[in-house]
């Protein structure tokens, strides 16, 4: 008889709302010290942006069975599965009970596990997960009355298995989707020059007074404290970042898509997560006033994040 652990993905991209979080930790802790299976913990944000976080990274590596899949969690489940499966080949499933998550695997062939902290104690959330990830895709479920599927219904999944993530994916034949992006045009093959004052950053000038500016940072990259003479507005096209707002004592987790303006004066120190880059705008000409140095900068991180994970 086959393993049914056999199954089981290499490495798992997990995240949650503050709702899921104390939820989200035992099922990771589960993954690591039981299960064996490394875990990328992407910790906790509103779930809107953590989700589809977690559902990008789930896209990309092409998870089903084997390699990544993900696991999210929130009050219900639902907004996290949502918001998970805005990304063509991410297939998230809120389950609630163990025939849920084998369900979910049989047919669907789920790559990430929405869970409701409201609805699922953890004894039963371990349950569920287990379930889900040992379940192989086609297998017998609740939902074949735990017999293997005919012929024609398992052609019929492995069909949706190959159509299914070209959903929401344009055609082949399709421009490029930057090309009707006036910003998107703005960065594609355009050389950035270094920013000489903070490593791993760089930038290339678009536009003069008000200024608009194409800026990347390498995934690690820090800015220290630092202010300006003029506010600006920034969005984020590729990448994940944090600002700290140290002079209104804020916190912005930025994903793509998300905008920024910050007030002149203001002091904010930056983190890069991924390779980011992003488009901003201000009034002006380019200054920056540095208000601490880079390693009191990383030691700063460092202890907010130690706090963090001991909390």
């Amino acid at each position: 008889m086959a393993d049914p652990s056999a199954a089981r993905p290499t490495k798992i991209v997990a995240a949650a709302d503050p709702f899921g979080a104390p939820l989200k930790d035992a099922l990771v802790s589960h993954l690591r010290d039981t299960l064996h299976i490394e875990v990328e913990d992407l910790g906790t944000g509103p779930y809107y942006s953590v989700a589809a976080d977690v559902g990008r990274r789930v896209s990309s590596g092409g998870g089903g069975g084997s390699g990544t899949r993900g696991l999210v969690a929130c009050g219900t489940g639902s907004g996290v599965s949502i918001f998970a499966n805005k990304f063509p080949g991410a297939f998230a499933a809120t389950c609630l009970s163990v025939a849920d998550a084998v369900n979910a695997r049989s047919i669907n062939n789920s790559n990430i596990l929405a869970v409701s902290a409201l609805s699922t104690p953890p004894g039963s959330a371990v349950e569920i997960l287990r379930a889900w990830l040992d379940t192989p895709f086609k297998s017998p479920c609740p939902a074949s009355g735990d017999q293997p599927w005919s012929d024609d219904l398992q052609e019929f999944l492995d069909r949706a298995l190959i159509e299914t993530p070209k959903i929401g994916a344009p055609p082949a034949s399709e421009p490029d989707d930057s090309a009707s992006c006036a910003i998107c045009c703005l960065a594609k093959r355009r050389e950035l020059n270094p920013i000489d004052m903070i490593p791993g950053g760089s930038m290339k000038i678009i536009r003069e007074t008000p200024t608009s500016a194409i800026v990347r940072f390498k995934a690690g990259s820090v800015e220290p404290a630092h202010h300006h003479t003029f506010g600006h507005d920034l969005v984020v096209l590729e990448g994940r970042k944090t600002v700290w707002n140290l002079s209104k004592k804020e916190r912005y987790d930025l994903v793509v898509g998300d905008y920024l303006f910050t007030p002149r004066g203001d002091v904010h120190r930056v983190q890069y997560h991924e390779d980011t880059e992003f488009f901003i705008k201000w009034d002006g000409h380019w200054d920056m006033f540095f208000d601490e140095d880079l390693e009191t900068a990383k030691k700063a991180i460092e202890e907010e994040e130690s706090s963090s994970s001991s909390a």
